[in-house]
């Protein structure tokens, strides 16, 4: 969750590393889902959060490139796009964020 008002207190107070992981701290759950994104597969404040959310039994998936070497144990679901474009590949970390939203919406609201 992006709070733009957690994060900046979080960023301010800690570090930015921490704005993610301290709300996985705070909020997370056992058989809660994580989705860090990270175009470069490689951003620590992602890759920690994962790693808390691993250890705290959340489910984990996470978007990324073609670098997958940091996230893959972090993760229970990796999707990579292949390519070392970024624009080209937050498009399709866009695409892919809008299809679990409309699959989640479909069984959580049967269609409605």
């Amino acid at each position: 969750h992006v709070n733009t008002s957690a994060l900046t207190a979080i960023a301010n107070d800690y570090s930015y590393n921490d704005v993610f992981v301290r709300q996985v701290e705070a909020f997370g759950r056992p058989k809660d889902v994580l989705i860090g994104i990270s175009t470069s597969g490689k951003s620590e404040n992602i890759l920690r959060a994962l790693a808390l959310a691993k250890e705290k039994s959340l489910k984990t998936i996470g978007f990324t490139g073609m670098n997958v070497a940091n996230m893959r144990p972090l993760c229970d679901v990796l999707l990579s796009v292949p390519s070392e474009d970024t624009p080209r590949i937050q498009e399709v970390h866009m695409l892919w964020g809008h299809i679990i939203c409309g699959l989640t919406e479909g069984e959580l609201f049967d269609g409605k």
